[in-house]
């Protein structure tokens, strides 16, 4: 209990909620941050590895990213111990006792993450009657299949691009994590005339400093293959992409990918933020200091989530995508020209922001004052 304890402040978090089922081998955790603004929205992260710790980190960063796009929503997350490569059958058995555990919890709306996809929700959604990132074929807006986070975060870079003199036409992009939200923000990129120069995915790094082919590329990861064996380009291992030479670099992956042993190879310009905390504190100082500009998660990304918001109150995808170009590139404008008029790391100016928003909601709470 303590343990847990170490992690609390002001803000949250409100529960933290461990689950073990063992007959059907179940172990997760769930962490609701803040739902002062309403019920969280927080996806659903399945791996091996995640614990307590990146939980709580992620449940935070929802609760600063629906605040800073002012949802009517606080923030949660839920991670499940597995391989998301499980056998279908043993993960839909994983996936629904997981939500039959929660369905008490109804200030929690689960959604989709690193490991679990529209299928899984719909899973939930029969056991329990609330999901968002829905198939569509029952009312949901599959926000991994339209690229709702990559379109956001081509928003972002878009606005960025004016606070760090670089232009989109002709600009190289690297893509760390070539998943559901990396390869749509290089798509995105692609059709406003940026190069896709490397992708990397946990087996490796392919690179090519004339161009790879997105669409091809994108097609030849949907088949299953990592980017290593594509057709074209040079294969590199994993850690390689940090190395290599861009205007535009995207974090797509895992937390902490950035961290002061490595942040110092970058040979970026713009660093946008398409993963939930993919830098280190000391990463952020670093690249701050070094002229990098760096455009933290819960502003840059939050396409995903302000989709689901909309799918959660029945609107459309044509919808959703307006919403989140006006809302990213109003918040991102926001922050960079905070930045650029106190000098202050983007992501110190971005807590602000949104702390700001959290606490005006938490005055309306029954024991505030």
């Amino acid at each position: 209990m303590e343990d847990a304890f170490r992690f609390a402040d002001d803000l949250g978090p409100e529960k933290i909620v461990h689950i073990y089922e063992p007959r059907v081998g179940l172990r997760a955790i769930l962490v609701i941050d803040n739902v002062a603004a309403g019920p969280s929205i927080g996806g659903i992260r399945m791996a091996p590895d995640v614990g307590l710790e990146e939980c709580v980190r992620l449940a935070r960063a929802m609760t600063l990213k629906n605040a800073a796009a002012g949802l009517p929503h606080g923030g949660g997350k839920s991670v499940i111990s597995g391989d998301p490569r499980m056998l279908r059958e043993r993960k839909a058995r994983l996936i629904r006792a997981f939500a039959r555990a929660i369905e008490p919890l109804t200030d929690y709306i689960p959604g989709p993450d690193m490991g679990t996809d529209e299928t899984c929700m719909a899973w939930i959604k029969d056991e329990i009657g609330r999901a968002v990132g829905l198939p569509r074929e029952i009312g949901g807006i599959p926000l991994d299949e339209i690229g709702a986070t990559g379109f956001g975060l081509a928003v972002s870079i878009d606005v960025a691009k004016d606070f760090c003199g670089i232009t989109l036409k002709g600009a190289r992009v690297a893509v760390q994590g070539f998943g559901a939200v990396g390869k749509h923000a290089a798509r995105f990129l692609s059709e406003k005339g940026a190069v896709l120069v490397a992708a990397a995915d946990a087996k490796g790094t392919i690179a090519d400093p004339a161009g790879l082919d997105v669409l091809r590329l994108i097609e030849h990861k949907d088949r299953g293959q990592s980017v290593v064996d594509f057709p074209s380009g040079k294969a590199l291992d994993a850690e390689a992409i940090i190395d290599v030479e861009c205007e535009i670099w995207i974090p797509a992956a895992r937390p902490d990918v950035l961290r002061a042993d490595n942040v110092g190879r970058l040979k970026t310009k713009l660093v946008a933020q398409g993963a939930n905390i993919p830098a280190t504190a000391a990463a952020e100082t670093a690249m701050h200091r070094r002229g990098i500009l760096s455009i933290p998660d819960f502003i840059a990304n939050a396409g995903g989530v302000i989709c689901a918001a909309v799918e959660y109150r029945h609107g459309t995808a044509a919808g959703a995508f307006q919403i989140i170009e006006e809302k990213i590139c109003a918040n991102t404008r926001a922050v960079l020209e905070g930045v650029k008029a106190s000098g202050r790391e983007p992501r110190m100016v971005a807590l602000d922001l949104a702390k700001a928003r959290i606490k005006r909601a938490m005055m309306f709470e029954r024991w505030a004052g």
